[in-house]
């Protein structure tokens, strides 16, 4: 084989390498942590909370699911009730890495783009005119506890981000 073919066809060969390495690279590497199923306790205007939450990949990957309820019960000032919700996590634009998309049975759909610090996944709401901001955060304690925050910030101030939720889940499968 002539000097000039070789080289091209190592050129490709490599390419390919590269491109099927893109390809394959597991998009959930970050959430990690987050995967499997949930336990957990929290507190903030609400009340104080009981709930379960799971993290799965599904549709072959390519989307992450989070499935939640939680309940709180009466307390002199509200009736019992439950939250429930769904967010799911999906590829985002080429400027934003990821994105999610949240609903919940009180009727809430809220957009958030994702990001990471080195041990946090933090999911912020779009800025909308008029509206509130929200901000979650997982931070891992250990393997098997995670610290969970969920801020507002008001329409007027929507850098302001104030504590509305807050706990801790523990890992049970």
């Amino acid at each position: 084989m002539k000097p000039q073919k070789l080289f091209i066809m190592t050129i490709l060969l490599v390419s390919c390498q590269l491109l099927f390495g893109q390809l394959t690279k597991n998009p959930w590497e970050k959430w990690n942590f987050l995967i499997g199923e949930w336990v957990g306790q929290g507190n903030g205007q609400p009340g104080q909370g009981e709930g379960k939450f799971s993290f799965q990949a599904d549709l072959d990957g390519n989307i992450l699911v989070r499935k939640n309820h939680t309940s709180f019960p009466e307390t002199a000032n509200s009736k019992a009730f439950v939250h429930e919700d769904l967010l799911i996590v999906y590829p985002g634009s080429e400027a934003q890495l990821q994105e999610a998309i949240y609903f919940d049975n009180e009727g809430h759909t809220i957009k958030y783009k994702v990001t990471f610090t080195e041990n946090s996944v933090i999911l912020t709401s779009d800025l909308v005119a008029g509206t509130p901001r929200f901000r979650l955060k997982y931070v891992p304690i250990d393997s098997n506890t995670v610290k969970i925050d969920f801020e507002m910030a008001s329409p007027e101030k929507p850098e302001e981000f104030k504590m509305y939720l807050e706990g801790k889940a523990n890992k049970i499968n």
